[in-house]
């Protein structure tokens, strides 16, 4: 009864075109992820591998389990942004599981800047702190960088979320016993010596690794101590003589071992509250929905299509589906776990509104984590609409997102406009990750309304005075500009709006990894009530 039947002909003009349209979006993806990973800096990559160093994913598979997937976020951050490219923004961040254990893993890019911090860096840094502290995940610290990146210090040291609320969350951290372990590969001035300094163990690597608050210049300049820097803060000195370090290395791969034993041996749980069942692949391939998604973004989709092909065996227990059509609810599993989802299907009226909030409150009663799958202009306008109390309702929906104590997940798949993307669980409403297609639009509202609002708000203004043709125009072209640019998918995950922009294809298996790790910590009790619409 639940399963769902496509009404796809994935052999018709139309699909194949959607796909066509969309794997040239695809191309673009995969080439600035490229760049981002490897390419842009061969001279900084060979001089890095001349001192013996690994690069910083080099590692990351070092320090991980064999086969095991690698979930990382926000990989085109600080992506367009600088007059150089600052890529990834000299940071990696991501969950790996090492020795059975799914651990928060933060490691710098010394190939960028020197490992250096900016603004989107320190983000990042902080972003996968919020993850491992709301996950109870071990955070494993790969340093390599120099600390704050000067000419950014603005943007970088003084505020409350700049690069000391890294240190403040890790020891709050650590103090609430989430297990905080740094090694390190190379030099780490200022802001950078203290991520080891107070991690709860250290490793540091013999003739790389090095831990100074200031380094041979700043000394000499201060206290006129001429000193090198091995001698100031090598890793014999602080192994053997400071004790800021625990153990030493030979090698990079010797300290990524000594940090999978300290792992292994934490005495880390890792139980599973969720009501797992067999996983079953769905019944339309995932790669299909790339043919469902229409190349014109003014051409809606059915959202139970994307469903069909993101949940086991398509089994989608659809609720009220005579009713408040404008979004589409309902249970399901993702490689066995239970979820959820709640997707738009058109723009969103009372009725769905109100849909949506008791679904929410279902999910809430049963323990089940929701995925919102966005794809809105917003909220009906018009009198009409708001005769019939489309704000209230609204409201309701919003209320019921914002209070769910269930983990919330959501793929920007198309638009994600004004008050929508708040009652579709947008950044600001706090789900534990957000992803986004490279179909993903997110502003106040598309080009072609802000332009029109802009024009009508020109033509109404008494006080300038009758617009010209010239002046309309430059209006037009300036909003249009702006919201076009402003909405591109690229523009929002440089600024780490979401946790990157993923392939369609990938999405089932993303959205299990992040199940997986929900299912990991005990639901939240109490009272759960439905109150019906």
């Amino acid at each position: 009864m639940s399963v769902i039947h496509t009404k796809i002909n994935n052999r018709s003009e139309g699909f194949k075109n959607n796909q066509s349209h969309y794997d040239q979006m695809l191309q673009t993806l995969r080439q600035r992820t490229k760049e981002a990973i490897s390419e842009g800096r061969d001279a900084h990559i060979a001089r890095h591998r001349e001192r013996g160093k690994l690069l910083v994913r080099e590692r990351i598979d070092l320090l991980t389990d064999p086969h095991t997937p690698f979930l990382e976020l926000s990989t085109l951050a600080a992506w367009g942004q600088y007059s150089q490219d600052i890529y990834s923004a000299g940071i990696v961040i991501g969950i790996g599981i090492i020795h059975g254990i799914p651990c928060a893993i933060i490691a710098n890019d010394a190939t960028v800047k020197g490992g250096t911090m900016f603004n989107e860096t320190v983000r990042k840094h902080i972003r996968i702190q919020e993850v491992a502290e709301e996950h109870r995940l071990p955070c494993i610290y790969l340093v390599d960088s120099g600390g704050a990146y000067l000419p950014e210090q603005d943007r970088v040291f003084p505020d409350k979320d700049h690069f000391g609320n890294t240190f403040h969350r890790q020891c709050r951290m650590s103090a609430d016993g989430i297990p905080q372990i740094s090694a390190v590969f190379g030099g780490c001035t200022a802001g950078g010596a203290y991520i080891p300094a107070l991690s709860d163990e250290v490793v540091m690597v013999k003739g790389q690794a090095r831990i100074h608050l200031g380094g041979p210049s700043i000394v000499k300049i201060a206290i006129n101590e001429e000193v090198d820097g091995e001698s100031l803060g090598g890793a014999e000195m602080h192994t053997r003589v400071s004790g800021v370090s625990d153990y030493i290395a030979n090698d990079e791969a010797e300290a990524l071992g000594r940090v999978r034993e300290i792992v292994a041996k934490l005495n880390w749980p890792t139980t599973c509250y969720a009501d797992v069942k067999p996983v079953e692949p769905p019944k339309y391939s995932p790669a299909e929905i790339t043919g469902i998604i229409s190349a014109d973004p003014k051409i809606p989709y059915d959202v139970r299509e994307v469903i069909a092909r993101l949940v086991d065996a398509s089994d989608f227990q659809e609720f009220k589906p005579l009713w408040g059509e404008g979004v589409v609810c309902g249970f399901a599993r993702i490689h066995g776990y239970p979820v959820g989802i709640i997707g738009n299907n058109g723009v969103l009226v009372s009725n769905a509104c109100l849909k949506a909030a008791h679904f929410i409150e279902l999910a809430n009663q049963r323990n089940i984590p929701l995925l919102y799958l966005q794809n809105t202009t917003g909220y009906m306008v018009g009198s009409d609409a708001e005769r019939k109390g489309i704000a209230k309702d609204s409201a309701k929906m919003v209320y019921a997102q914002a209070t769910s104590r269930v983990p919330k997940y959501s793929i920007i798949v198309g638009g994600s406009y004004g008050a929508g993307n708040y009652g579709m669980c947008g950044r600001g409403f706090r789900p534990r990750f957000l992803f986004a297609w490279p179909t993903a639009q997110c502003a106040t509202m598309s080009a072609d309304i802000a332009t029109n609002v802009m024009l009508e708000l020109r033509r109404t203004n008494l006080k300038k005075g009758a617009a010209s043709e010239e002046e309309l125009a430059v209006i037009e072209q300036t909003v249009r500009s702006q919201y076009e640019t402003q909405s591109d998918p690229y523009y929002a995950t440089s600024r780490l709006w979401d946790d990157g922009i993923i392939e369609p294809e990938n999405t089932r298996e993303v959205m299990g990894l992040c199940l997986a790790l929900a299912a990991m910590n005990p639901p939240v009790r109490g009272n759960a009530p439905v109150y019906r619409m």
